[in-house]
């Protein structure tokens, strides 16, 4: 039988954010397949709780890509999140999305400005980050076993060494920031993964 409190420490709030994502993301799907991209966003969470985050943080995780890949305005989604859910989380949203502008800029320049940034980045960010890019790698990892490299296709840019290249200047600054947590670890053993089966 699972421990109890008395006060629950996910409430209303991470109630409401679940809702939230289900409306900004109900119709999407991960690349490459029919997986519910709420899956992803629930796993980040999971990572988030499971790293003793708060609340906020954890809806901050729910939320992260509420922005990027908003249909319409990202910057009135990030106002709404503002509104819903307080200054901490929109902060955490605004900090974990890497542009809210249309077209979005060139990939490399949008990923190094991101690079950039984290080493900066709130503590909240930066976690709700390095739980994101976790479960992206997880994912990569496992569809790079399952398909070799047509994975790559899926993607906008579909050289395998950009993708190691971003992962691998991002665990650079995670291992800075959150020296000798357990998800940097992982991080690092599934880039060394990719790498492996890049090289087999």
């Amino acid at each position: 039988m699972s421990e109890r409190t008395t006060t629950p420490l996910l409430g209303e709030a991470f109630s409401r954010a679940l809702m939230f994502a289900a409306d900004k993301h109900g119709t999407q799907l991960r690349k490459g397949g029919d997986i519910p991209y709420l899956g992803h966003l629930l796993s980040v969470a999971g990572l988030v709780i499971e790293a003793a985050g708060t609340e906020n943080q954890a809806i901050g995780a729910l939320l992260h890509d509420s922005v990027e890949d908003a249909e319409d305005d990202g910057q009135a989604v990030l106002a709404e999140i503002r509104r819903e859910f307080g200054d901490e989380v929109a902060g955490i949203v605004d900090e974990c999305s890497d542009t809210a502008e249309k077209p979005k800029p060139a990939w490399k320049l949008r990923k190094q400005t991101y690079i950039d940034h984290l080493a900066n980045a709130s503590d909240g960010a930066v976690l709700v980050s390095l739980a994101d890019k976790l479960d992206n790698a997880r994912a990569i990892l496992r569809d790079l076993r399952q398909h070799g490299d047509a994975l790559w296709q899926r993607f906008s840019v579909k050289d395998p060494a950009e993708h190691l290249w971003y992962y691998g200047s991002l665990l650079g600054t995670f291992k800075k920031r959150r020296p000798g947590c357990q998800m940097v670890d992982e991080l690092d053993r599934v880039i060394a993964a990719w790498r492996a089966e890049l090289s087999a």
